[in-house]
């Protein structure tokens, strides 16, 4: 991309802010030219944020009918997935899914909780609650 055509379409999801964008200047050189944002970028990051608070919304409605456990919720809340936890984590998958089932939760270790509430910035007493949520659906 020339550096003349870098977007400069002043995106909301940039904040007021600004991104760099590598860009080449009229001698082909490969120059660094800040951005603020492009409509189409915008759109897209918009609709992802979108899907992320549609999850996290079902997320909870399945902890509120009592088919998950909260660790089900704050995953989604936190903008995070299974592959990211058990990244996060350490453990596997399979065993995140087996935490998910509120009669196994229910069994965690403080030990293995704590690694939980570490990585998602929680306390042990947060993941054990389901917090309330203002735009609750049913």
């Amino acid at each position: 991309m020339n550096i003349n055509n870098v977007p400069q379409d002043n995106s909301s999801t940039y904040a007021k802010n600004k991104k760099a964008i590598y860009a080449l200047d009229d001698d082909g050189k490969v120059k660094v030219v800040s951005s603020s944002g492009w409509n189409v970028e915008e759109a897209v990051t918009k609709q992802a944020l979108n899907d992320l608070e549609n999850s996290a919304r079902e997320a909870y409605r399945e902890v509120k009918n009592g088919n998950k456990s909260p660790l089900y919720y704050y995953m989604f809340a936190l903008r995070m997935d299974l592959q990211l936890l058990a990244e996060s984590t350490g453990f596997f998958k399979w065993t995140i899914k087996q935490d998910f089932k509120p009669e196994n939760f229910a069994k965690i270790s403080d030990k293995r909780l704590n690694v939980y509430a570490d990585a998602m910035g929680k306390t042990i007493g947060d993941l054990k609650v389901l917090e309330d949520v203002e735009n609750e659906c049913k």
